[in-house]
């Protein structure tokens, strides 16, 4: 890709320096704060420390100072290049969602993290891979990620790269158009039907992804190759290629975010088209 380094974006929240593994007594009077918060809010404040009642395990930076992450080199253009497609992507909608859907679009957060970290959704773990949290309308990604994308799932190249966060905010597009909702009431009222609404949600934001590719390449953003590695990327996270690699079966009907050529079909729908309303992807047939 075409991209100019350029610090961090302001839609960046970079938890990386944050560890659970170091406490902090919080005394009898914080412990008595956090449960009159807890009464009143109905919310376990105490968990938000990681710990209990007696210490309470803040998130504290490896170098002392909360917010200085240990990065390299390598990493730290990694998070400027994470950056720029954030806020390329998240202009782009800017634009796109109110006339595909009648809804101004508001900017989503992007928490970096590593290893483990607390989100609305439930506590967020490097193994879940990058996602979308609908309740906060934030996505999260541990950058190790990529090294994974390239190695495990032989998925390499910056647009690759860059198809994760897009498929990402995909996800939020769709909880600003009410679509999430929509599908979550869905999957309420028939539970036995919601792995399909599931895969139907995924591919819709594989196709929001494309979308925004297909923006980028007519700002001339990609080079050659760069819309191979979006459609390798996506059916390298297939279903029944992921099925395969850790049972050595494919079973259909577990399926929750479609299978590799289903993923690259709606991804480069979303690309050729460059329309959010030709990714209706639940008027579609299986």
């Amino acid at each position: 890709m075409r991209w100019t380094p350029g610090g961090e974006s302001r839609d960046i929240e970079d938890r990386r320096g944050q560890s659970r593994g170091r406490g902090i007594h919080i005394g009898l009077g914080g412990a008595l704060v956090l449960l009159v918060l807890s009464l009143i809010f109905h919310r376990d404040f105490f968990s938000l420390l990681g710990g209990g009642t007696d210490t309470g395990t803040v998130a504290t930076a490896d170098s002392g100072a909360v917010g200085a992450p240990a990065s390299t080199p390598e990493e730290d253009r990694l998070v400027q290049f994470v950056s720029f497609i954030l806020d390329d992507d998240q202009k782009t909608w800017e634009r796109l969602e109110p006339a595909a859907f009648g809804t101004p679009y508001r900017h989503a957060k992007l928490v970096l993290f590593r290893d483990v970290t607390e989100t609305a959704c439930g506590e967020g773990e490097t193994a879940t891979g990058p996602f979308y949290c609908p309740q906060d309308e934030k996505v999260y990604i541990d950058l190790g990620f990529y090294d994974e994308l390239r190695r495990r799932f032989g998925a390499p190249g910056d647009f690759a790269q860059a198809y994760v966060i897009a498929h990402e905010l995909g996800h939020h597009v769709q909880k600003l158009a009410g679509i999430e909702e929509r599908a979550r009431r869905a999957m309420q009222s028939d539970p036995s039907g919601a792995n399909a609404i599931s895969v139907r949600l995924e591919l819709q934001a594989d196709c929001f992804a494309g979308v925004w590719g297909h923006s980028a390449a007519q700002r001339n953003l990609l080079e050659a190759g760069d819309a191979r590695e979006g459609i390798d990327a996506a059916a390298a996270v297939g279903d029944d290629r992921l099925q395969r690699m850790s049972t050595g079966q494919v079973r259909a009907d577990a399926f929750t975010h479609g299978s590799s050529a289903q993923r690259a079909h709606w991804f480069e729908r979303g690309f050729e088209r460059g329309d959010p309303r030709a990714c209706d992807t639940f008027s579609a047939s299986e």
